[in-house]
């Protein structure tokens, strides 16, 4: 049947709205499963404080790791539906954009040493999506903190020794939540920079991020009450013996790079 220029025309319009909405060059989500591989590859877990270290070295020129981070740059997060959808990509987001500043400033000894006194590296731009510039501060504060769920502090990783681990996954929409959890629960659990209890002297000492977002916490009760149901029985049951009666104190926060190469 010979088809006239008002049948092609409704052809051609229904075969782009199919490759527009099939295709990643249009850039609605974030390539998770390029960035798994990354993370295979090019991470591993390790048992010194930094419990993941990231080969930098290998991701200098990585076409694979370039793919990545363009493949953040073109998603469109603001046609996400759920909230689970924009907790996981902005989280990724960080992890990812952290990691892409340090390649570009290869070798360095701290992510800190990228900026300088008047321009911290947190106010550099790190990423234009969907027209908007963004730093690594706007993605913590604007777009991660002002969703209210202050577990985003253990899964956000700048790069540096005393930061959470870094989850040798991505983060995932449908499973976020556990992995929050259990971002959450490793962190706090690491006696090394988490928390660890001192019975004897009847204290506590935390991570610095619980001093540095406090804030965060507040809506859960505080401190206390945020962690308590995070941590192993014993010491789960320790806090709720003492009712309050806790001195928290905080380590030291190590800036240094979680490099592989210093492992």
């Amino acid at each position: 049947m010979p088809h006239g220029p008002l049948f092609r025309h409704a052809a051609g319009t229904l075969a782009l709205l199919l490759f527009a909405t099939s295709s990643p060059a249009f850039g609605e989500a974030f390539d998770e499963a390029a960035y798994a591989k990354v993370l295979e590859r090019h991470t591993k877990a390790v048992d010194d404080t930094a419990r993941t270290r990231v080969d930098y070295r290998s991701l200098v020129g990585s076409a694979d790791w370039k793919a990545v981070v363009s493949s953040l740059t073109v998603a469109k997060p603001s046609g996400f539906s759920t909230h689970q959808e924009r907790l996981a990509f902005w989280v990724n987001a960080y992890n990812v954009l952290a990691i892409d500043l340090i390649t570009h400033h290869y070798p360095v000894g701290s992510i800190r040493d990228i900026g300088w006194f008047f321009s911290p590296v947190w106010n550099r731009e790190v990423a234009v999506i969907e027209g908007r510039s963004y730093t690594l501060d706007q993605v913590e504060n604007d777009m991660l903190r002002s969703m209210g769920d202050p577990r985003i502090h253990f899964a956000i990783v700048c790069g540096s020794t005393s930061c959470p681990a870094l989850l040798r996954e991505p983060y995932s929409a449908a499973t976020v939540d556990a992995q929050l959890d259990r971002a959450t629960r490793d962190f706090l659990a690491d006696p090394a920079k988490g928390s660890r209890i001192d019975r004897g002297r009847g204290k506590i000492v935390l991570s610095k991020i619980f001093d540095w977002f406090e804030e965060d916490f507040a809506g859960r009760g505080g401190v206390i009450a945020f962690i308590t149901p995070h941590l192993g029985p014993s010491d789960r049951a320790w806090l709720e013996r003492r009712s309050g009666d806790i001195d928290i104190e905080h380590f030291d926060y190590d800036w240094g790079l979680n490099d592989s190469a210093h492992h």
